[in-house]
């Protein structure tokens, strides 16, 4: 698809959205690409990088296997990602541990906002769709409310762990860092990160692409024959997965999941009523965050309504 130049901004503009997404646990980059217009689009040009492309830059030439992965696509889409990691990550993770409440009321607000958008674009809802949506709603429910994790090392398991993380981050609704912490994974890949440990990151990379490059011919799959019933599942994810951005959460057990290289301690949480927080409930402001995010998400859904 050739696109102008301010529409290859516009999607600068949506891929800094989906890295600010990513950034923060619970919350997936796929919700913002699905809520902008472009999760299809990702789903079938990352469908497009296989075999088939390497002969056609092997036959045609550099400008031919360009067009047939959508090159630009992602050029423009990765860039705005890569800002927003790099831009974002302090400010957020900043907001996270000094005004979690606030925060995570905007980004629940931002998760029903959509989940609610997404939904409106089922034409029908047929019992097989809303079976679809509860199957959904309850698995994600489920994933985001385990709390043990693994604690199994290897080349093996990291393998797999970037496979099912990489499959979790372009669905909508499940944080694929939160599989990560489930699958008792999480702190030894910010330990390679941080250690620049090249075969722990290089197997676990391999492990991202291959989950990646495997899942997404399954979406394309699935939104080519069963398009409603994707929808309704994806949905169902998303609804699922407030229960892990409900903002008022208290510590449980006695003693942290994990513990950060600089001292920052994450802990496994369950959900509480606003009352029963520790500490300052601040719901009026609380409920001011959810509608910023809901007129935030109306704002992306009209850029979504542009071609980009």
């Amino acid at each position: 698809m050739k696109r102008s130049l301010a529409q290859n901004g516009l999607l600068t503009l949506k891929g800094i959205a989906m890295g600010a997404a990513d950034i923060v646990p619970g919350v997936s980059g796929g919700t913002i690409a699905f809520i902008t217009g472009i999760y299809e689009e990702l789903i079938s040009s990352i469908n497009n990088i296989n075999l088939g492309a390497l002969k056609v830059l092997r036959k045609d030439g550099l400008k031919a296997f360009w067009q047939h992965v959508n090159g630009t696509f992602f050029l423009f889409l990765f860039v705005g990602i890569g800002v927003s990691v790099l831009g974002l990550a302090k400010i957020v993770r900043y907001l996270l541990e000094n005004e979690a409440v606030l925060t995570w009321s905007f980004f629940f607000g931002l998760i029903v906002a959509s989940a609610i958008l997404i939904g409106k674009t089922i034409s029908k809802w047929t019992i097989p769709v809303i079976t679809a949506f509860a199957i959904g709603t309850i698995a994600a429910m489920y994933i985001t409310s385990i709390e043990t994790t693994a604690s199994v090392s290897g080349n093996w398991y990291i393998f797999i762990s970037g496979c099912i993380a990489i499959c979790a981050m372009i669905l909508p609704g499940i944080s694929g860092a939160f599989i990560l912490v489930l699958m008792g994974s999480y702190h030894i890949v910010l330990k390679a990160l941080d250690n620049k440990d090249i075969m722990t990151i290089a197997v676990f990379l391999t492990g991202c692409v291959v989950g990646l490059l495997s899942f997404v011919r399954l979406l394309k799959f699935l939104f080519t024959k069963y398009k409603e019933l994707t929808i309704a599942v994806l949905t169902g994810f998303m609804i699922g997965s407030l229960y892990k951005v409900w903002p008022w959460k208290v510590n449980v057990g006695d003693a942290p999941l994990v513990v950060h290289s600089d001292g920052r301690e994450d802990w496994m949480m369950t959900n509480v009523l606003p009352q029963d927080f520790a500490g300052d409930p601040k719901l009026i402001f609380a409920i001011g965050c959810a509608i910023i995010a809901l007129i935030l998400v109306l704002g992306l859904e009209r850029l979504g309504s542009k071609k980009a």
